[in-house]
């Protein structure tokens, strides 16, 4: 295969090596995908084995998703520090253990504390693995690498469903983190034999600072929007603000703060990062939203809505390798500003689903959203990872990572206040409007992706021109 061949002036790791290190970050990726998917449809199943109200349920979710978004610039910037290895396998060996906790958790309070734990560990590991691929394939293969890991991540997202539901059905909801220890202990095994020890860059003390106010910032931003209807939202807001503030402060002014100003100097890996946080924003409201429509509006089953959804990640398994090769020709900015559009069309395809549609139009639409989320991901990964220096790749991959879950963050909590707004009507035709008015939300999240995308262009068209 292509992507372990070696060639004469490769950087980066050799072939053989290449593949332990690709085999490692699957497995570690595969497991922290499919935890954070496959939960939703358990919870409530869980709620009713651990007898508690919906309301606490939820937690099983958001304490894991909270964990992970507070703690993923921590552990970008750790990583200069400590190496990516001693990282990577500490972090992966805190969520198999987490995991093998969850399942014997025995009281939800338990389970909550081990969720936390759990995303601490998924937050080391999702922080560095585009960096960890950065530092192992040369520059010439790096977009085929992420478009590989693209297509791991889609195709875990559109099993998980299914393979959650067996589970579930057949042996209950505490084997769904059990799961994870065969895969756990097979990537630590083989992560500390392939990923090289390199050696810390910084040796600066932390920003401990930093790193608090980095915490409460994110916790705060997702929290807020998660309250955006309730009056305790606008405290939140103002904690973020003022953990914002003075976070800023701390970058501009500490000796080693948590993240480097350096990396935000490319103009490219700043509009790339931007673009990210916003078309995760549109793809986190519309797989909110559309699990309302097609359950509660046009009457189909849980296993029957996940489903519908499977054309999406298959459309990102069948384009986004692609996409990922010709991004290591062709700039990637144009091919992400391609898929960009495509995106775009397909969620106002699905905006525009009429009220009985036939399961095969929205299977359609499904694929090309798919299809353009697909074609943009990995080439703007590659976008970002490329435009900052290998010595800073630990850094970029942890923006990559904090964009992206807090862009699904923001989008889950629009749809919370859309839902909020008009589930006072309580009719069929209120509930199809509250949808339809989020799908129309993502479309603009996705549009405004779109110009930020296009500016890359203008950028790069001036600076040829002069």
């Amino acid at each position: 295969m292509e992507l372990f061949t070696d060639m004469p002036g490769d950087e980066g790791l050799p072939g053989r090596k290449r593949a332990l290190v690709m085999v490692a970050l699957m497995a570690a990726t595969v497991m922290v995908v499919f935890d954070g998917t496959v939960i939703n449809i358990a919870l409530p199943n869980m709620a009713g084995a651990l007898q508690v109200s919906p309301a606490v349920a939820v937690w099983f979710a958001n304490a894991y998703l909270l964990a992970v978004a507070m703690t993923l610039a921590i552990f970008a910037a750790l990583a200069s520090r400590l190496g990516f290895r001693p990282l990577f396998l500490f972090g992966l060996a805190v969520f198999t253990l987490a995991s093998a906790a969850c399942a014997l958790a025995p009281d939800a309070r338990v389970l909550i504390a081990m969720r936390i734990l759990q995303g601490v560990g998924g937050a080391a590991v999702v922080s560095i693995g585009p960096a960890i691929l950065r530092s192992a394939f040369p520059t010439r293969l790096l977009g085929r690498a992420l478009g590989l890991n693209a297509l791991l991540i889609a195709a875990s997202t559109a099993m998980a469903p299914i393979v959650g539901g067996t589970l579930l059905d057949t042996w209950g909801w505490r084997w769904l983190f059990a799961l994870n220890m065969g895969p756990g202990v097979m990537a630590l095994a083989l992560a500390a034999r392939a990923i090289p020890a390199n050696p810390a860059a910084v040796r600066e003390p932390f920003d401990s600072p930093g790193a608090a106010l980095s915490a409460v910032m994110v916790g705060a931003l997702i929290m807020a929007a998660n309250q955006a209807a309730m009056p305790e939202g606008r405290w939140y807001a103002l904690i973020a603000v003022l953990a914002g503030a003075g976070f800023v402060w701390r970058v501009r002014h500490a000796r080693q703060p948590l993240l480097p100003p350096v990396i935000f100097a490319s103009a490219r890996f700043s509009l790339a990062a931007l673009t990210s946080m916003a078309s995760f924003v549109g793809q986190g409201i519309t797989f909110v939203a559309l699990p309302f429509l097609f359950q509660n509006v046009y009457g189909y089953s849980a296993f029957e809505t996940a489903l519908l959804f499977t054309p999406w990640p298959v459309g990102i398994v069948l384009v986004a390798p692609h996409a990922g090769r010709l991004a290591d020709r062709v700039s990637p900015a144009v091919i992400s500003t391609i898929g960009l559009f495509v995106l775009a069309a397909g969620l106002v395809a699905l905006a525009l689903l009429p009220e009985q549609p036939r399961i095969w139009d929205i299977l359609a639409r499904c694929l090309l959203c798919g299809v353009g989320f697909g074609c943009f991901q990995s080439p703007n990964n590659r976008e970002m990872l490329s435009n900052v220096s290998r010595e800073h790749s630990g850094y970029a991959s942890g923006v990559l990572a904090i964009m992206r879950t807090f862009g699904q963050c923001l989008g889950t909590a629009l749809v919370g206040v859309l839902l909020a707004v008009y589930a006072q009507g309580g009719t069929s035709a209120v509930a199809r409007q509250a949808v339809q008015v989020s799908l129309w939300v993502a479309v603009a999240a996705t549009a405004a992706a779109a110009m930020l995308s296009l500016s890359r262009l203008r950028k790069a068209s001036y600076r040829l021109a002069s």
